[in-house]
């Protein structure tokens, strides 16, 4: 059965945070399970960008397709999408991933995040890899480790195992 592009066989990206680094040159080479992940994607063509102006994300172009489409549809607050969407073409960039497994950030992008030269934390979330810088990173582990008793009972009262 062949797949088109608006239904991309599922790829399953991988689990964990990872440690990486910008180089001089604006460029992050992922670790190599990330690589994986986006060499076994039908098309190749990445979208690098900020939605918030604080984490950046890297976008199979699949991927970034399912949220302009669901930009383009939110009526609930569609302020809201319009910021976000112009965030994200204000600091995007298409690219591809080189052989070597980097990724290339826009001069504009890894200046407003303060990512330039810096280590950086990767994860995968909902189909995109999250780029943190070390500031952020420290700042979320802060957040995330605050009330993780209280957190996991809300979630598992939710259905969560």
């Amino acid at each position: 059965m062949d797949q088109s592009p608006d239904q991309p066989p599922k790829i399953e990206a991988p689990r964990g945070m990872y440690p990486g680094r910008m180089d001089d040159r604006g460029r992050v080479k992922l670790p190599a399970p990330f690589k994986e992940y986006l060499e076994q994607q039908v098309e190749k063509k990445l979208f690098v960008t900020s939605l918030d102006r604080r984490i950046a994300q890297i976008y199979p172009i699949h991927c970034w397709r399912e949220t302009e489409k669901f930009m383009e549809n939110f009526s609930e607050d569609p302020f809201a999408a319009e910021n976000i969407a112009f965030n994200a073409a204000d600091l995007g960039a298409e690219t591809e991933m080189d052989s070597q497994g980097r990724v290339l950030f826009s001069p504009e992008l890894r200046r407003e995040l303060g990512l330039e030269d810096q280590p950086v934390h990767l994860y995968a979330f909902g189909g995109h890899i999250e780029v943190l810088s070390e500031a952020v990173y420290e700042e979320r582990k802060r957040a995330a480790t605050a009330k993780p008793v209280e957190d996991r009972a809300k979630l598992r009262q939710a259905g969560m195992k």
